[in-house]
Formats: C-alpha cells, structure tokens, sequence
C-alpha cells in the first residue's frame, strides 16, 4: 500500500498534463500512487494520460464538476496516509514529496506539510516569488490574513485530518484551498519546508485568474472562517478583507487590460482603503495605481496597453499592493 497518495484534478489540460505528470514520477521519493481524476475534459488529454506508461497511475474519468469535486473524487480513491493535490497545470521539484514527507515525520504533533511557491509563466518562465512565509505551529491567526500557502499544490496533508474536517467544499466557485487550510489550522499544526518546490503557472483559464469568481469564494471562506474563530481573532476580519481586494486589486491590474476589468480594480482598490485605512501605499505609488486603473478603465484595450508598455514603472506598480497585505 503506498505511504503517499497523489491526485491531479483536470479538465481539457492536453498542454501541461504530461509535464505535470513527469513532475511526480521524478519525485525522489517513490512509495507513491498517483490517481488522475478527468473531469470530463473533451481534448486529447485522456489521450495523453493514457499514453503514460506507469504502473503506479491511475485514472478515473468523471462528468465534469469542477475541481473541488474532482478531488474529492481523487480522494474516495486513495489509499495513502497522506494526500498530496496538484493542479494538471503545475510542476513540483522533485524533492518536494520527500521534504514534506520528513518534516511531518519529524513533526508528529503536525497535519500539514507545505513549501514556498515560485510563480510562472504559460512558458513556465519565472514570473515573481510566492509568499515563501516561515510560518509553523499554530498557524490559525496568520492564515486568518492571509492564504500564505499560494495554491492548491502546495500541501501534504494527514489522511485522517483531511476526514475530519471534511475535504473541499464544493459549493465555492473559488478559494476552495484557502477555505480547507484554514478548516485545519483551526484543529491541527502545520510545518513548513523552508524550499520553494512548488512551481504554479499562472494561465488566462485558471481560476484564480477570475477575480469575481475569486472574490465570491473567499469572501464566503472568510465569513465562514470568522463565524467559527474566537473572538480574540475577531479583529483581524477587516484586515483579511482588506488583504483580500489587495491582492484582487493586483490580479486586475497584471492581467491584459480590458475596461470592465479597470471599474473592478477601482471597486477592489476603494474596498481594501476602506478595511484597512491605515496602512496604505505611500502617496506618490498610490497616484500610479490610479494612473493605471484610469488608463485600464477609459482607454480602448490596445491603446492602454500601448502607454503602459511606455511607462518604466506601471507594469510594476501593481506588486506594490501585495507589499502592503497585513502577513
């Protein structure tokens, strides 16, 4: 019976899948299974999966329900003492399963492993770091803030805490991850490895890439979240929000400029002032961001596009934001 069980979730992901894959099979650590859940995808990719010659994959095709489900499916299939979920477009380095598999061994009192995420490109080209937090233990308040895990490919996770707690939650159209992190940080520990061994891609198709479908779903994981928290952690809610349209602000601005994309940076932007009024970009950089949600929100696409590839400074402005979340 292998010690650890893998599950990839994916619907129509014939460009990414098999390097996906390989990621796994490379892993140092082999005492694996890895379960492909296909959620009724309609390109090549059962075609591709099939074509993988290992006798440790497994593959189940589903109608399409969406990725919280498919893993769930994955995980009524697994035999693993710990879970390990990797979105079909992402990459781990191969010593990742390893690491993780140590430092919950050597941490008998944790339930969750996780490491530091690098963001990439389509191309996989290096795109910006990930939050790459030091955080461990009781890890509840600080998750409270925010989603310092990255994504869904980040944890390893205990068998049996992931029961408990009840798997994803499949009624969120988004922030599923961040919603089941913080149902375990309430009851168990986490420890972390200190390597970035998750590479996330960060693709127009990818959910997180929807920032109406990401600001509905956290904003539930949050409520719930504080619905359950004491009430000593009560405070921390309007900081939580006010990180949340941070980074909401940041996903509209590093995306192709579109109008109704500008009229939602600005919405996201007045709704993180208002949470968190005192601690705001400095006047000079906050002039830019406006510069650059009035250039999104008046200008056709290509001529924004065009004066912002002028600018040496507004294509960067927008990483600002996430220097001013509360961590």
């Amino acid at each position: 019976m292998p010690l650890v069980s893998v599950i990839i979730p994916i619907f129509n992901g014939n460009k990414t899948i098999r390097d996906t894959i390989e990621s796994v099979i490379n892993q140092t650590f082999t005492d694996w299974e890895l379960i492909v859940i296909n959620d009724g995808s309609q390109d090549a990719t059962l075609d591709i999966v099939s074509s993988i010659k290992e006798t440790r994959l497994k593959v189940f095709s589903y109608p399409n329900a969406g990725a919280p489900a498919s893993r769930n499916r994955g995980f009524s299939h697994a035999v693993g003492e710990f879970i390990a979920f990797l979105d079909a477009d992402d990459r781990w380095t191969p010593d990742k399963l390893e690491a993780q598999l140590k430092a919950l061994q050597e941490n008998p009192d944790a339930a969750v492993a996780y490491s530091w995420s690098d963001f990439v490109d389509e191309s996989g080209e290096f795109l910006r770091l990930g939050s790459h937090s030091t955080v461990t233990g009781n890890v509840y308040e600080k998750l409270l803030l925010i989603d310092f895990l990255d994504n869904g490919s980040n944890p390893l996770i205990g068998r049996q805490a992931f029961m408990e707690v009840g798997g994803f939650d499949e009624s969120l159209p988004a922030g599923q991850d961040w919603d089941l992190y913080l149902r375990l940080a309430a009851r168990y520990n986490f420890v972390v490895v200190p390597l970035p061994q998750i590479l996330y891609r960060v693709s127009a198709n990818s959910i997180s890439s929807n920032a109406m479908q990401l600001e509905s779903g956290c904003l539930k994981a949050i409520e719930r979240a504080f619905s359950e928290a004491p009430e000593s952690l009560q405070h921390l809610k309007r900081y939580s929000l006010a990180n949340l349209y941070k980074y909401l602000t940041y996903k509209i601005l590093a995306a192709p400029p579109e109008r109704h994309k500008g009229l939602a940076a600005a919405r996201f932007l007045w709704q993180a002032m208002v949470c968190d009024r005192d601690r705001l970009p400095e006047q000079r950089i906050l002039l830019r961001i406006l510069l650059k949600i009035a250039l999104v929100a008046l200008l056709p696409p290509q001529q924004a596009q065009a004066l912002i590839n002028k600018s040496n400074t507004l294509p960067k402005i927008q990483n600002v934001l996430l220097s001013y979340m509360r961590v």
